[in-house]
């Protein structure tokens, strides 16, 4: 069984239409039948995305840790006590490709870290024409890529055991989750195979994370360029080579 988790944190904007790109996914005909289970961890929601995610044929954890590190653990071990062999993260503001589940399964390793596209720039008003500029001049969306996002990674269940899985942070939870695969010797996929575009918010839930790294931007290129790098490598990867392994929306609604 494949799992997917997605933590949400007052996305009833969002929620739709992400987990109607995780329901292509999950009947794509290349998994071969094989059962998904999606969790969706409402973590000190407000508002109507219980209501909607409800809508769907998804399970519903609901927190009060205001941590998605926390978060993403919560769903990671509900889905491990499932039976899932396999457990692929996302976001709420996020959809994800028809063959994004069979990507990542079918690259035979025991982590993917995937990149991510963008859905829309208009979020960073005066500013989204520059935004967009310095994106698409330093983000590697290739196969050999260092980038790490939560919106698009996937980890063998038995692997993400042994390593501890997410900690409790509110930013950066999933790089340091692969840094300590990385360390444990495991085999990583850096691919730009298995395919999600995102909201591309200028402001997020957290400081620190995508959101803040597309908003430097915003000010001087090189300000922007040191940013970029500091902030869990999250557009700029690191210089060491990389190991490659070659690689890249259906739950219905209940009536």
């Amino acid at each position: 069984m494949i799992g997917v988790c997605i933590p949400a944190h007052n996305e009833e904007a969002c929620i739709d239409s992400c987990l109607a790109s995780v329901a292509r996914a999950a009947s794509y005909a290349g998994l071969a039948g094989e059962p998904v289970e999606v969790v969706v961890v409402l973590d000190h929601c407000s508002d109507l995305t219980a209501m909607r995610a409800a809508a769907w044929r998804v399970r519903q954890l609901t927190t009060s840790y205001r941590n998605v590190g926390l978060a993403r653990a919560a769903g990671a071990a509900h889905l491990i006590g499932m039976g899932a062999r396999w457990l692929a993260f996302t976001d709420a503001d996020t959809q994800v490709g028809e063959t994004w589940l069979y990507d990542q399964v079918e690259l035979r390793a025991a982590v993917v870290c995937g990149t991510v596209g963008v859905l829309d720039w208009s979020s960073h008003g005066g500013h989204a024409q520059r935004a967009q500029a310095q994106f698409q001049t330093s983000y590697q969306d290739k196969d050999g890529h260092r980038h790490v996002h939560g919106a698009n990674l996937g980890v063998s269940a038995l692997v993400y055991q042994k390593s501890g899985g997410f900690h409790a942070l509110a930013c950066g939870e999933d790089q340091s989750l692969v840094d300590r695969l990385e360390q444990a010797g495991v085999s990583i996929a850096w691919t730009s195979r298995p395919r999600v575009v995102t909201s591309c918010r200028a402001y997020s839930r957290v400081e620190g994370g995508f959101a803040t790294a597309l908003r430097s931007a915003w000010g001087f290129g090189h300000e922007y360029a040191e940013n970029l790098c500091s902030q869990s490598s999250l557009l700029f990867g690191a210089n060491s080579p990389p190991l490659v392994v070659h690689a890249a929306s259906a739950l219905l609604p209940e009536d």
